[in-house]
Parts: C-alpha cells; structure tokens; sequence
C-alpha cells in the first residue's frame, strides 16, 4: 500500500493568501545623521493593537491507496481509488479563504463534516448545475465493482441526505444491489476495500445525476471474468449508462474480452484510465468504451470560476494514458502518434489533493473521507451521459465527444510521465486532444449526447 504526500498543493488564487498589517513601533524613529531619539521623559506611546497573525500555511496532503488497488489474486484487477489521511485538501483551503478558519484532515480518522468537493462544487465545475436539477430523471446509471459492500444503501442514504439530494432508496425503486448473476440476495463475500471504491462510485453518481437511478452490481471477484460478467448483467437489466472503476495490464485477450463483455451498442461504458502515470490499462483500452483520465480541480479567478491541469504526483502516480498494444483504433479517433487505440478520451477530477467528498462505514470509522484517482473520474463521467439522455440504440457512444469538442474544457497543462518525443502528446496536456485528459473535461452535456 502506497502512501503518498502530495508535492506541491495548488493555492487558491486571490482567495487564501493575506498581508498582515505591520505593527507600530512605541519609539519615535531617528533620522540617519538629522536627529535623535525622543525624550526619555516624554509621555509613552499607546502600544499600537498586535497585528492579527497570518494563517498558517496549509499543511501538504497525504493519502493511501485503497485495499482494493492490490489485487488479491494474480490476473485480478485492481480498483483505482487513493484515500486522504492528512492535510489539508483543496476544498478545505477554499472554505479556510471564505471563513477564516482553518482545517485539516486528521491522519486515518473519519472527519464529521465533509472534507473534500461535494455535489454543488463538482455541477459548478463541470456546467452541470441546470442539468443536474431536471435530467436524469428515468434513467439507470450502473456502477461495476468486486466483492459486496453490506453497508452500500445505508452509507449512500447518509451521503445523498446530508447534501439535500433526493432520497434514492431499495423500497422506493431508486437503489438496487445485485451480484453478477442478478440476485439480490445472494451476494459476493464482503470486502471493506472494495466497499470504500464502491462508496466512492455512487457517491459520484449521486453528485452529479441525483435524479438517476442506481444500480450495483457487485462481482464475485476482481477477476476480467467476473466484473465482465457483471457489465453484461448491468446492460441486461436495463442499464444505459455503467461505470467501471478498476483495471490492469493488457494482454493479448483483450480482443476477446471486448467482444464478450464491452460491446454494447447503445449503452455508454464508462472506465477509469488508471493511477500509475503514463502507460495504458485494460478495459480503459477497449475500442468500446469511454476511457476517463483525471484532473486536479481548483478554485480560481478564470471566468469559468475552476482551473484543472494533469493529475500527477509522481513518476508512478496520476492519471493512465497511453497507446493500446492490441485494441484496434476506433473510427472516431484521428490522433496519428497512436496506430492503435489512444486512452483517454475525456477527463474529470482525480487528484486526492483536489478530491471528493465521499461517505463510509463499512471497515472504517464511520463518517467522512475525502478520495481521488480516476476511480472518481469515471463515475462522473458516467453520470454525465446519463444527464446528456439515453444513447441511440446502435451507438457507441465513446464517439460522442469527438463530435463536438468544444463543448469541453480543454486542460492544457501538465504531464503524467515520459513519453516519445515524436508522439509527446501522449504523456502531455495541449490545445486539443492529448492523452492524459482526453478532449477535456465537461463543460455541460453538449459533448455527451448524440
């Protein structure tokens, strides 16, 4: 399990730093060479009030991976999710800015208050707002995940009531679990790392469509076997939109896995692109789906009121990206550094220093916890398709973006890793595509529908 300290957390510009006021000295000053110090029998000076001491520099994040980003198995995949356990996050310095009081993440203890970006930050963000208060309304958003959270409805209510989101309930046909043959009853064994990812996905569903219904359907195991099978019972039982938040390395299989777990003309698939930095991971790689590379989101002055650039910590963490070994390039993609399938095609918010907002009590103190890594991003996105409507029946809707790219944010900065020089793009943000965030980040729904 990795810990991490973040190396250099993004200041809010305009909105956290002060000038304290200089204090007056009790003395009078003496002129170099034109005079003399004031008479010692002179009445004494009111000491002037002590100037108010300036904030304390925020402390750096830290964060752990999730149990789950190890794998149990050999061949099993891992989940791409990063839990803070220090510092002080994005959300909390904009808060600090506005109330003057000052926060931090205390090390592996749950928080009472959110400490990460929750759902009114993360609709601003992304032009969802409007979209968010009326669409979605109808429409089953799946999340694909390994092993069974117990808590998954009561940690979702928790999290869904404490922002004011509609109540999304078994007994009101809004939530439903289920394992990768369809029971709702009997379910994979528990597993508390794969409980906080799952956590994380509905969570971010609920942020950003909280009009949409859920469905979980947990697989047996990690294994490509089991969560592909877990896709197909999402689609078979009514899901449009699936949100898949794991991945692993490619192999010659993966040709195969497409065709048996990912081909689903009129369902958009969403998949995380990875938290190592520069390289491609399967299913993110599929010809099939939507592969989501992250960001870190901050506050600013611009006016769209948020800057993201590349997330990245270190040469082995940030967002995936990359240049299939095997999957063909899909028609709607015309980058020409890549012969084969470029990963990502879109971005959002994965950066723990920038995180989000999440609710969990199965294997943890109970409360709130602030996670990142592109296990954030893909729910997200996912969600996004389900605001921008149901797809045409015989799309694949990955195409969508690319017909329409000025509906994204375009992140034009920074880099996850090293790269050919020939094909920088690959590992570096720039005006337009690029691999690490795709086309960009949502600017509305306009780029997510057909």
């Amino acid at each position: 399990m990795r810990t991490t300290t973040s190396p250099s957390t993004p200041a809010i510009s305009g909105r956290w730093r002060r000038t304290a006021a200089s204090a007056l000295g009790t003395a009078a000053l003496v002129l170099a060479g034109l005079g003399t110090a004031a008479h010692a029998s002179a009445a004494p000076a009111t000491p002037a009030p002590a100037a108010p001491a300036a904030p304390a520099a925020p402390a750096k994040v830290t964060w752990t991976a999730t149990p789950c980003a190890t794998p149990k198995h050999q061949g099993d995949l891992a989940c791409h999710s990063f839990r803070v356990t220090g510092g002080t996050t994005a959300f909390q310095k904009e808060r600090a800015a506005e109330t003057g009081k000052a926060a931090r993440v205390t090390p592996k203890a749950a928080a009472a208050s959110p400490t990460g970006y929750g759902p009114s930050d993360l609709q601003d963000a992304y032009g969802l707002t409007d979209a968010a208060a009326a669409g979605g309304s109808g429409e089953t958003l799946a999340i694909v995940d390994a092993y069974d959270d117990p808590n998954a409805a009561a940690d979702l209510a928790k999290y869904r009531s404490y922002y004011g989101l509609p109540a999304c309930t078994v007994a009101g046909g809004c939530f439903k679990k289920v394992s990768q043959s369809g029971s709702t009853t009997s379910l994979p064994t528990a597993d508390s790392g794969w409980a906080e990812e799952e956590s994380l996905d509905l969570d971010m569903a609920s942020a950003v469509c909280p009009l949409c219904k859920i469905l979980l359907v947990e697989a047996t195991s990690s294994s490509m076997a089991n969560l592909g099978k877990a896709v197909n019972e999402a689609v078979a039982l009514g899901a449009k939109f699936v949100s898949n938040s794991y991945g692993g390395s490619e192999s010659a299989s993966d040709t195969s896995y497409d065709t048996s777990y990912f081909k689903h003309p009129g369902v958009a698939i969403t998949v995380s692109a990875g938290d190592e930095g520069y390289g491609a991971e399967y299913p993110a790689a599929s010809k099939y789906v939507t592969s989501v590379g992250g960001t870190a989101l901050s506050a600013s002055s611009t006016t769209r009121g948020w800057t993201e650039k590349v997330w990245n910590t270190s040469s082995t963490e940030g967002t995936g990206s990359g240049c299939s070994a095997y999957d063909t390039k899909p028609t709607w993609q015309t980058d020409t550094g890549c012969a084969k399938r470029t990963v990502s095609d879109v971005s959002a918010v994965a950066d723990p220093a920038t995180g989000v907002s999440v609710y969990d009590s199965y294997g943890v103190t109970a409360g709130w916890y602030t996670f990142g890594g592109t296990s954030a991003s893909a729910p997200i996105i996912a969600a996004v398709y389900a605001l921008a409507g149901t797809p045409g029946s015989s799309d694949y809707p990955a195409s969508y973006p690319y017909a329409d790219p000025s509906a994204l944010n375009d992140v034009t900065t920074g880099s996850n890793g090293t790269c050919s020089s020939t094909a920088a793009y690959l590992c570096t943000a720039r005006s337009g595509y690029d691999g690490p965030t795709g086309l960009g980040t949502p600017q509305g729904t306009g780029a997510f529908t057909g």
